[in-house]
């Protein structure tokens, strides 16, 4: 690859990440495509992407677990229960027509992105709620059917994932970010991308260091500036990188 397509896809994944990691996912957004502009086959972008996009949550977690946003035991629920979803859902991507399960998953993070803009409050202070055996075992349905979406598209899940850890479990927007970027960026994709190179994509190798740097940088800085940011700003990256998710998803 030429010198100018190499800092063509750093800048990218760079930029994708730092958003990612701002507003609790997204990253698939502009750097999956720019891997098919390059000429990757789906299957292919689609397993790299999952494995450099691991570096986003490292890159994300010494920031959030200094703010001890969350509990290790929130984290390793949201972890594993979403991981049975992740593994399902990179065997089923195989079966399903990508075209239809996209355009599906664009209209609901649209649905979502407008929700929250409606809901002024929504996730400003952390307001607990279904944190009790039925609520965590409901949860547990929705985050598996989440970590699905995650192991078989390319875009928005860490989206839901936010969203929903504000809706059901009542967190502020900086902390259902955090939890997103620890757990799904580096666990789900993790996971999510040897689910996919063993049901038989493969990784591209010689780009993968470039990713791994862009993501790591941008998982790092967006993790910073939330940290310097208000509930209230980081729900607007929130709903500005649905819309732009969901409209991309969609066309």
């Amino acid at each position: 690859m030429e010198w100018i397509n190499a800092l063509g896809l750093l800048l990218g994944s760079l930029f994708a990440n730092t958003l990612a990691s701002l507003s609790g996912g997204g990253a698939g957004l502009l750097q999956f495509p720019l891997l098919l502009f390059f000429g990757l086959p789906f299957s292919v972008a689609l397993a790299t992407h999952k494995v450099a996009s691991v570096a986003l949550g490292l890159g994300a977690a010494a920031t959030h677990i200094k703010q001890k946003s969350f509990t290790l035991q929130e984290a390793l629920y949201v972890t594993f229960i979403g991981s049975v979803g992740v593994v399902i859902g990179a065997n089923l991507i195989l079966y399903v027509p990508a075209a239809i399960a996209e355009r599906l998953l664009g209209a609901m993070i649209l649905a979502l992105g407008i929700y929250s803009y409606v809901k002024k409050q929504l996730g400003q202070q952390a307001q607990p709620i279904n944190r009790h055996w039925l609520g965590w075992t409901l949860g547990s349905l929705g985050l598996i059917f989440i970590g699905m979406i995650n192991g078989s598209l390319t875009a928005g899940s860490g989206l839901l994932v936010t969203l929903f850890l504000v809706r059901w479990f009542g967190y502020s927007y900086k902390q259902a970010v955090a939890l997103t970027m620890i757990c799904v960026g580096l666990f789900w994709n993790g996971i999510g991308g040897i689910a996919v190179v063993h049901a038989g994509a493969s990784i591209y190798w010689p780009w993968l260091p470039i990713l791994l740097a862009g993501s790591f940088l941008g998982g790092a800085a967006g993790a910073y500036l939330s940290t310097r940011f208000s509930n209230k700003i980081i729900k607007q990256c929130f709903e500005i990188l649905t819309l732009l998710v969901g409209f991309k998803l969609l066309i």
